[in-house]
């Protein structure tokens, strides 16, 4: 029997289609995976991949992580550390090969890196450099009203090392703070403690203008800048005693309009201190004058309460919210420091609309070292650096890996419930995976389900861990 041509294609055509739909039938069935990596606080187990779990149909009386991906909140920058001049000093002092390979691990994209996506630097000295220098040091009683002898010499290192960073990570963000002024500019004329001059706001404003076209012509871009690391903080060193009331007045007399005069895009972002006074920062916003040049606000948590982030949030929904710092000490333990930073600089100031979570200094040695006379003498870097051969990882790179390695930047948070035994922030990537960052603070084992579009996926999280669960 004869069947026509069309009819002929008809058939072929129907058949296709069929077998197209029993194709998607079956692929539709298929359940998920959840790719589990885990850290417990009693080191036995650090970021290591766990037997993958799947969603399933089936009810359980376990507690509930909801997931709801309709209800959307902040995009992210990123996370990571302050590249301190004391950590380009020790990670200097490895070997090439190793000194490769622990940049390439840090900053990288391959399967043993952990992916940071932005930076904090020190707009000269920090504490945690081997001695104060600014870009304008000058001779006692001297001044330098038109910035002449203005130079980054000093940061020749640490400029080195971001060109290689870039190189690995080209997207890589960056906000950048001093921790004190060239001190011809202050009124004790000291490094440690006094007030930025009134008379001298517009030259500091020109510093800042200086800083980032300088970086800039040598291939860095910074995105962002905090007017005083701390600034209520003058007993560091180097450091600068400035309130609320002195940073809006230098914002909105002198930054702001010398930034807009000079078509600087770097965001100018407020406070850079602890979550106990988010009225410092909300003071500023208020200023209608100040409000129209700053971006947001940033914060520490030595002090306070992570909350204080959405508190400033509420007042001023349109402005950003950074988390900039929390260290690690020489006496914490290893357990402590996981599962607090975790609940409160990880999943806290994410849950509390930051665009970033950043721990403190990424490197130093042995000994808590390089600091200045006067400087932070217990802060335990990410990273310990013994010899030229040898680099240990600490408490803070897992931290932070828990969410850099698996949240890039310009992920999106999403809901997520909470419970009372386990702590949880969730986040959309721009490639469409969800992430699940789970902190169990109970010392017992803790059973529950991540429920996700009608499917659960039964899991259990040891006690005094973090675990980062991705599907």
């Amino acid at each position: 029997m004869k069947f026509h041509k069309s009819y002929s294609f008809f058939l072929k055509s129907t058949a296709l289609l069929f077998s197209g739909v029993v194709l998607l039938s079956l692929s539709s069935c298929k359940t998920s995976k959840v790719q589990i990596w885990l850290t417990k606080g009693d080191e036995s187990v650090k970021l290591q991949q766990q037997t993958p779990i799947s969603f399933v149909n089936n009810s359980n009386n376990f507690q509930n992580i909801e997931i709801d991906d309709t209800q959307k909140f902040q995009y992210v920058d990123g996370f990571g550390y302050t590249l301190t001049g004391g950590s380009v000093e020790v990670i200097n002092r490895l070997s090439a090969a190793k000194r490769k390979a622990l940049l390439n691990e840090i900053f990288g994209k391959e399967e043993n890196s952990i992916s940071i996506s932005y930076l904090r630097l020190s707009i000269g000295a920090s504490d945690l450099d081997g001695e104060v220098f600014s870009y304008n040091d000058l001779p006692q009683e001297q001044t330098d009203l038109t910035l002449s002898k203005f130079s980054l010499a000093r940061d020749k290192n640490l400029i080195a090392m971001l060109k290689e960073i870039l190189t690995i990570n080209p997207k890589i963000k960056i906000i950048a703070a001093p921790w004190s002024p060239p001190v011809w500019m202050k009124d004790n004329g000291k490094s440690i403690g006094g007030s930025l001059k009134p008379q001298f706001y517009d030259v500091y404003a020109r510093y800042f203008v200086k800083y980032i076209q300088e970086m800039q012509k040598e291939g860095i871009t910074i995105d962002a800048i905090t007017p005083q690391n701390e600034p209520l903080h003058p007993g560091n060193n180097p450091s600068l005693l400035m309130v609320s009331n002195q940073q809006r007045d230098f914002i909105k007399q002198s930054l702001g309009p010398i930034f807009k005069a000079n078509n600087i895009k770097t965001k100018i972002v407020v406070y850079d201190h602890n979550c106990n006074k988010p009225e410092y920062a909300i003071n500023i916003l208020n200023d209608a004058e100040a409000n129209q040049y700053i971006d947001g606000s940033a914060f520490h948590l030595y002090e306070g309460d992570i909350s204080a982030l959405k508190t400033v949030h509420d007042a001023h929904p349109n402005k950003n919210l950074y988390f900039t710092e929390q260290w690690t000490g020489a006496k914490g333990t290893f357990n402590e420091d996981l599962n607090w930073h975790t609940k409160n600089v990880i999943i806290g100031s994410m849950r509390n609309w930051s665009k970033i979570a950043l721990e403190w200094n990424l490197a130093n040695d042995q000994e808590y070292k390089p600091h200045t006379a006067g400087g932070c003498t217990e802060c335990k870097g990410a990273i310990t650096v013994s010899d030229k051969e040898n680099f240990t990882r600490n408490v803070a790179y897992y931290i932070i890996a828990h969410a850099s390695k698996f949240v890039p930047a310009n992920s999106q948070r999403i809901s997520s419930t909470q419970t009372d035994q386990l702590s949880t922030v969730a986040f959309k990537t721009p490639e469409g995976k969800t992430v699940l960052i789970v902190q169990n603070y109970r010392k017992n084992d803790e059973n529950f389900n991540i429920k996700y579009k009608n499917k659960a996926a039964s899991v259990t999280i040891s006690g005094s861990s973090v675990a980062t669960y991705v599907f």
